[in-house]
């Protein structure tokens, strides 16, 4: 346990009655709310509960799971009982992940603000914690579990329950000669500190030795020139490694006289592979790092399909926290299904199904609060409206009073031209969705110009099939100096579908105009710059096959949204990879359901400051490219990723409650890109090792168009009966992949942080000799 954790816990008043234990209420659903007796324990990491005080208590969840503590005002759960329960005295514990929320109800609002108050100062202290103290930490945690009698001491039959608990089985012999070496004070047990020493023996990194010694000429030190000549030959670090090797000593050598002699010890060493500096994610995309002044046609957006629910398609529950969740993984394209509602107050739902609703002016209170939290970048509003006049004119009312400055009312010149803003129109909200179709032409123009102008875009802006309204243009009112060369007339052509649209909500879309897509030839003719078209995944698909180049050139010039099938009832999700290879930019996913498609999303908007806005390779951006994805003629000679899959450390169990369960750990590496690019092969298993399994195994694969490339890495359990459990996985753009010896730092399913978990793997790209092997 770190000292100050102990000293908090030995005199913060909060936490010394947090430990005595609270009945509180727990709160699931409207009608579920029961009575349980929360304690947080004495190691000051973990909260467990029971029935009753003296009941047996189970663990609920670890301190290092919790991400923020809420209010009872702004839990929607909460809010729905305050008939029940004064809100002062309820409160939110929010996890990390997709976990749900634990919604409580204490005695009294002095009790909840106990909690409230002491769960914040732990969270706030696990969060600021370095790596170095989540390490002490977790020893401490590991020694607390195997001290069964609780004396300060560690037994060998402790340490092999231990061992079992850390995720390795080792033979009998081997542990015993490590535990005696340990052992200085010969006392037959461990003290905390001899615990540390034990550990260290376990886990020694005999592989980073040898790399180590290669570069060193008396394999005690690196001197600058040797550790120069290792980031130079094997970091492909090139020209500044000189440079950079003076502030990675600096930064990671633990001797001081090491620093001012300028060399590397191994503890040193050690210490910068298993750094950010280390790390396969290169440091330089983490920030802000791409041109931000483009239309945003020629950005990736991270969407979400559906954000409403936080479970299936058909009878999940609708709620706020669904938007809540994709805005702080970096979501910038939110859905929003609308339809009429009781008190003409306007709901939202997946339509025609069983999933629960919420009215629409609670989500915009919730965008209004969390949009920009994550990104500051705009927010995108995919408005779904099926609402009549009426409700319309409610939606407009309130998106203009609940969102007041940041939504997006007015062009940025004032005038509706044929060009796109760029990312830069931060802390906007923009509306994506139907309009009114308003032409403006120059009252100068030639008479045929004006009317070629508007036949070409008299074409249906809703459905093809849909009835128009008989509705002619209308002239703009005159009244300006007749010599003004800068008078417009404006013209309007109200389109209608069943619902005809209320003109209130329709000015409110300004730039997101959506439009039925009849042919990419079709849009080209007849639609604007700001025009946006929708498409399943398998129309997307078929058009990729059919007409992948044509879609490229689409998608250079115009946005366009592809959502999930509706036949994915289970909110599962596509591979959004082949859509991006054509430049889709809007690939909406269910954020609410984890997998390897949500893997490969996630990677590809960790880069650029997480802002939700990557921005597409140039010939995605051109108009005139050339490339298809299905056929792509190498821009350059296709290269060889080299791929070395060489140790684990620190896996976790696949089930934690099954004590003497210890993982056969295996890797699989995947790649993701142009059909011709996507493969992927994984090592053999290691048998009952999850602290420090070693592969060394290599894979080549074969980039044709690098740029589009994902890299996914999963560690899995190897089971000879039944598919290999999940583990971790890690993924990231080839684009941000650091060459040479790197450790990868393994997420959970959720996409939340397992560490101290990673692997150790070594990449590097070369030619391609026309080999299958190089």
């Amino acid at each position: 346990m770190t000292s100050q954790i102990q000293d908090l816990l030995a005199t913060d008043q909060d936490l010394l009655l947090m430990q005595e234990g609270t009945m509180m209420r727990k709160v699931r659903t409207k009608s579920w709310k029961k009575l349980r007796y929360f304690r947080l324990q004495n190691d000051g990491m973990t909260v467990w509960h029971g029935s009753q005080p003296e009941s047996m208590p189970k663990p609920t969840f670890s301190i290092s799971d919790v991400e923020r503590i809420r209010k009872g005002q702004d839990s929607e759960l909460l809010r729905y009982l305050v008939e029940e329960f004064p809100l002062e005295q309820g409160f939110t514990v929010v996890f990390h992940g997709r976990r749900p929320n634990l919604d409580l109800v204490a005695n009294s609002v002095e009790e909840a603000q106990i909690w409230m108050r002491g769960l914040q100062l732990l969270v706030d202290l696990v969060a600021s914690m370095d790596h170095q103290e989540q390490m002490d930490q977790m020893l401490n945690e590991w020694f607390q579990q195997a001290d069964r009698n609780q004396d300060g001491r560690m037994s060998f039959r402790e340490a092999q329950r231990l061992l079992l608990l850390m995720n390795v089985e080792m033979d009998e012999e081997y542990a015993f000669s490590l535990f005696q070496e340990a052992d200085v004070t010969q006392s037959d047990d461990l003290g905390s500190e001899e615990f540390v020493q034990f550990y260290k023996a376990l886990t020694k990194r005999t592989e980073i030795e040898e790399i180590f010694e290669d570069f060193s000429s008396d394999k005690q030190k690196l001197t600058l020139l040797e550790f120069v000549d290792f980031l130079r030959k094997e970091q492909k670090e090139k020209d500044h490694a000189p440079d950079l090797a003076l502030e990675l000593i600096d930064r990671y050598e633990p001797s001081e006289n090491g620093r001012l002699l300028h060399v590397l010890s191994k503890d040193g060493f050690l210490k910068y592979l298993c750094s950010k500096d280390g790390n396969i994610f290169n440091s330089d995309c983490l920030p802000i790092y791409q041109d931000m002044t483009q239309p945003l046609s020629h950005y990736y957006i991270n969407s979400s399909h559906n954000t409403y629910l936080v479970g299936d398609q058909l009878c999940g529950q609708s709620s706020v926290e669904g938007y809540i969740r994709a805005l702080k993984r970096g979501c910038r394209c939110v859905e929003v299904d609308t339809w009429d509602g009781p008190d003409g107050e306007p709901v939202v739902y997946h339509g025609h199904t069983l999933t629960s609703r919420i009215l629409f002016k609670d989500v915009l209170a919730t965008l209004a609060q969390y949009a920009f939290q994550s990104s500051d970048y705009p927010l995108i509003l995919s408005l779904e409206n099926h609402c009549t006049w009426e409700q319309q004119r409610t939606m407009a009312h309130h998106l203009t009073e609940i969102l007041g400055e940041q939504l997006l009312r007015n062009t940025l010149e004032g005038l509706l031209v044929d060009s796109m803003p760029s990312p830069e129109l931060r802390g906007k909200i923009l509306v994506k969705g139907k309009k009114l179709r308003t032409i403006e032409v120059d009252k100068e123009e030639e008479e045929e110009e004006e009317e070629e102008e508007l036949e070409k875009d008299e074409g249906p802006d809703l459905d093809p099939a849909s009835p128009e309204l008989d509705t002619q243009p209308q002239p703009e009112t005159q009244g300006q100096a007749a010599g003004n060369k800068k008078e417009r007339k404006k013209k309007f052509l109200l389109l209608s579908s069943t619902t005809i649209m209320c003109p209130d909500l329709s000015a409110l879309v300004v730039y997101l105009r959506t439009v039925p897509f009849c042919s990419f030839t079709h849009s080209k003719e007849n639609y604007h710059i700001y025009d946006i078209s929708s498409f399943s995944e398998s129309k997307a698909k078929n058009l990729i096959k059919e007409a992948g180049n044509e879609f490229v050139q689409h998608n250079a010039r115009q946005l366009c949204r592809v959502y999930p099938s509706g036949l994915r009832t289970d909110s599962s999700n596509f591979n959004p990879q082949e859509h991006w290879n054509v430049g889709c930019q809007m690939v909406a996913m269910n954020m609410q359901t984890a997998g390897s498609a949500m893997d490969i999303c996630d990677g590809l908007f960790r880069q650029n400051g997480g802002s939700g806005y990557v921005l597409k390779p140039e010939f995605l951006r051109d108009t005139q490219s050339s490339f298809n994805p299905e056929r792509p003629i190498s821009l350059y000679k296709a290269q060889i990723l080299v791929v070395q899959v060489i140790s684990g450390q620190q896996l976790p169990k696949v089930d934690k409650t099954k004590e003497t369960t210890v993982v056969d750990p295996l890797v699989k590496v995947e790649l993701y890109g142009v059909p011709e690019d996507t493969k992927e092969q994984e090592t053999s298993h290691v048998e009952n090792n999850g602290i420090n399994p070693y592969w060394g195994e290599t894979f080549y694969f074969r980039l044709q168009v690098p740029e589009l490339a994902m890299l996914r890495f999963v560690v899995k359990d190897y089971s000879r009966k039944s598919r290999n459990n999940f583990i971790g996985q890690y993924t990231l753009p080839w684009t941000c992949m650091k060459q040479g010896y790197r450790h990868v730092s393994l997420l959970s399913r959720d996409g939340t942080s397992l560490n101290p978990a990673s692997i150790f793997v070594y990449t590097c790209m070369q030619e391609d000799l026309d080999m299958d092997e190089p």
